[in-house]
């Protein structure tokens, strides 16, 4: 319609079949006005006020309506020089399957665009309507907002409603270029979202348009989002914070589903009492510092390392002028070169029982040195030929290597040295083809989803530390991924560690060196290059998960971890069993199938341990008791007699024992972390069989070296520390992302690097240590 009037004049509108009259009044802030409007009239209210251009002053709009009319509301529309805001009373909010919330008692900041004049007055109208025949009374109240413009590092406490959202501006002071704003609350709901949105109008301030523009997330006592200055052209934004209809998205309870879903819902009391404060987040020093001090702790590694090669070297140098110089030396140290290495030895005596188990080889005792190298010297003359028959085989066929009086370990070995290292290099290859085909589809993914969450805005995809997430660039929390450098670099300096060692003995066996040929067990690398190999793929793709970590990406985190605990088990076996270790192809298929389980999580929690702990031969049918009661019939009472083998038989008491105590608790808690419940089990085990191990070379005699007593002292500590840091649980993906933020907390380190960061650290080098023990035991 078209009218012209004046202030306190009634018009009437030029609409065909339609009289309305319009009223204007000159209206005054802090004022209330209680009017009734019908569809027969309308009112208009002009306010003015003065803007600077140095100073910024919130306008808030308060509405409240006595009776309310849901086929007919009153319409309030706000004309500015520069937006239209209009909004309507009862104000009706959808929540979950189209629940709808009434609100009579309205609430709005107006936008405040920037002036380029130092002084300006400017002009808004209210307009008043409704289609209501019946009279609707309301009241208006216009008002300046105090302490609309935040200042850096002083709290300011508000209270805000669905319907009464609150936001406030903030410029960025000379110098600082990036600002953490954190807003924080005593009660958990209901549950709120909190927005960074540029400076322009309209600003989307209600639950169902507050998602459209910027950046969000839903909180319930705690919130926070880093704002770097380069985002902004104005160099100021609005910190806008809603309180949502329900709080399901913020792991609350669902109110009461209404009979049709057209049904209009109580909305309640949903105030929250809230807190918002803008700090200055850490300078480009900081990540300097920051990167310097994560690089500086693993290349000291490599000094350490290069330091202990160096000594070891000298060493060994001085050892050979000794026996290139045999008049320098006494009686006792003239004996064979091969006694100073330690060579176990097995007498005629004990061939029996190595033979008939070669699973078990644990029943030699280590000889003294003199004794070794006189068994050597006897066994090798032509005093003892007579005692059995050369033939020409004799070295390579170990049937016939046997008949020597004194056997070392690596003459049980019945498979040819080189056939067994070719298949212990496919660990190696096959690693590394999976590591390339697993990592580029990984980094594309999580690419994706950083992408999506810069264009979005939407901080619910990913359950980052928000008290401790510095970005660099397009990622969200630099510092996550920076902490995982020690995997890679850890990694690499074991796999260098482990080619000089298979350098140096292979020059030994081109020399025929006697400790290289017949002293330990046949030494094989393939299994070391493939766990530095999986260490270094933890790193990147821990790297990978810490760019967007949640539930859909977590298998990235753990997929190598399961490689690393299997190949370690598998090397521990190794070491006592050359000939009889499993192909590189069964191996990584069983790996795969641990993981393709985890993958399934909670949901398939039960079918997952029955196929784990029961190897999917545990059939739930109405003959299980009768076949356990057959078996415990046969196996003990029919035979009464004790285990061939006490020593495994302890190993696979204990290793049940455990397996399937952890199975009781799955099945009893159920965890929402299936991923990392199955890495337990395999952590458990993994230092079952290693404790066993070390038990069974005390039990055989043997001793543990110096080097190795150190490795797993300081790798026992640090593992310790690890898992402390471990435990703080600085955010889960098992919650809602509002309930995982009420774990955040600040930064512990240099005020870049958190728990998990520190985490990250003692992890990368307790493994290397581990990797160390591995090694050396």
């Amino acid at each position: 319609f078209s009218f012209v009037c004046v202030s306190g004049v009634t018009c009437a509108s030029g609409v065909v079949g339609e009289t309305k009259n319009v009223v204007q009044k000159d209206a005054e802030f802090d004022v209330t006005y209680n009017d009734t409007v019908t569809s027969e009239n309308q009112t208009i209210y002009a306010f003015n006020h003065t803007v600077s251009r140095n100073k910024t002053e919130g306008v808030r709009v308060s509405v409240d309506v006595s009776s309310q009319g849901s086929e007919s509301p009153i319409l309030f529309v706000v004309r500015q020089k520069q937006a239209v805001l209009s909004f309507q009373v009862p104000l009706i909010l959808r929540g979950l399957y189209q629940r709808k919330y009434p609100y009579n008692h309205l609430g709005r900041t107006l936008c405040q665009p920037p002036t380029r004049a130092a002084s300006e007055t400017q002009y808004f109208f209210v307009d008043v309507s409704t289609l209501s025949s019946q009279g609707t009374n309301y009241q208006l109240r216009v008002s300046r907002v105090e302490s609309f413009t935040l200042q850096t590092d002083k709290k300011f406490s508000f209270t805000a409603s669905p319907s009464q959202p609150q936001y406030f501006k903030y410029d960025f002071p000379d110098g600082v270029d990036t600002v953490i704003v954190k807003v924080s609350s005593d009660t958990n709901f209901p549950c709120s979202v909190m927005s960074i949105q540029d400076i322009q109008c309209p600003v989307y301030d209600l639950d169902n348009n507050v998602a459209f523009i910027g950046m969000y997330q839903t909180m319930t006592k705690k919130g926070a989002i880093t704002v770097q200055r380069k985002d902004f052209p104005s160099y100021s934004f609005y910190v806008v914070v809603v309180v949502k209809t329900e709080d399901e998205a913020c792991g609350g309870p669902l109110p009461y589903y209404p009979l049709r879903p057209d049904e209009l819902t109580d909305a309640g009391n949903r105030s929250k009492v809230l807190d918002v404060v803008v700090s200055p987040a850490i300078n480009s020093e900081v990540y300097v510092m920051g990167m310097l001090f994560c690089l500086g702790i693993f290349l000291s590694f490599y000094l350490l390392t290069l330091l202990v090669a160096c000594l070891e070297n000298k060493r060994m140098g001085k050892r050979r002028e000794l026996f290139q110089n045999p008049a320098d030396m006494s009686p006792a140290e003239t004996g064979n070169p091969a006694t100073t290495d330690n060579c176990s030895t097995l007498s005629s005596e004990a061939i029996t029982d190595s033979a008939t188990s070669t699973d078990n080889n644990y029943g030699y005792m280590e000889r003294t040195l003199d004794s070794v190298g006189r068994s050597r010297q006897e066994s090798l003359s032509s005093v003892e030929e007579d005692d059995y028959d050369t033939l020409d085989d004799i070295d390579s066929d170990k049937n016939i290597v046997r008949t020597k009086k004194f056997l070392c370990v690596s003459d049980l070995a019945r498979k040819d040295k080189r056939i067994l290292s070719k298949k212990y290099q496919i660990y190696f290859w096959n690693i590394a083809t999976i590591a390339v085909f697993y990592a580029l589809p990984v980094i594309q993914l999580v690419i994706t989803y950083q992408t999506v969450v810069n264009v979005t805005g939407n901080q619910d995809i990913c359950y980052y530390n928000f008290l401790c997430a510095h970005p660099l660039g397009a990622l969200s929390a630099f510092n996550n991924i920076l902490s995982n450098l020690g995997y890679v670099m850890l990694g690499l300096l074991f796999l260098l560690i482990v080619l000089k060692r298979d350098i140096v003995h292979n020059r030994a066996l081109v020399r025929n060196d006697v400790n290289a040929l017949e002293c330990g067990i046949p030494k094989h690398f393939g299994l070391f290059y493939a766990m530095g190999t999986a260490l270094m793929m933890e790193g990147l793709l821990s790297a990978c998960y810490h760019v967007c970590p949640n539930y859909t990406n977590f298998q990235f985190d753990t997929s190598f971890m399961y490689m690393i605990a299997g190949l370690c088990m598998l090397k521990l076996y190794q070491k006592r069993h050359p000939d009889i270790n499993a192909s590189a192809y069964t191996a990584y298929a069983c790996l795969a199938a641990v993981i393709f389980f985890s993958v399934l999580g909670v949901v398939s929690s039960l079918c997952t341990k029955k196929h784990t702990y029961w190897m999917g031969c545990h059939n739930r049918d109405s003959g299980v008791l009768r076949r356990i009661v057959y078996v415990i019939y046969t196996d003990c009472i029919r035979q009464c007699s004790g285990p061939m083998y006490i020593d495994r038989m302890v190993l696979l008491v204990m290793g049940n024992i455990v397996n399937w105590s952890l199975a009781a608790y799955g099945l009893i808690k159920t965890p929402n972390d299936f991923a990392s419940y199955l890495l337990a089990i395999a952590i458990c085990n993994l230092l079952l069989y290693f404790a066993f191990y070390i038990i069974m070379k005390l039990r055989s005699g043997e001793r543990i070296q110096c080097l190795a007593l150190v490795c797993i002292l300081f790798t026992a500590v640090v593992w310790g520390f690890a898992l402390y840091f471990f435990f703080q649980g600085l955010s889960t993906w098992q919650k809602t992302p509002a309930e995982s933020r009420e774990h955040n907390r600040d930064c512990i380190l240099l005020s870049f690097f958190d728990d998990h960061d520190i985490w990250h650290f003692l992890s990368s080098i307790a493994m290397f240590g581990s990797f160390l023990v591995w090694t050396c035991s």
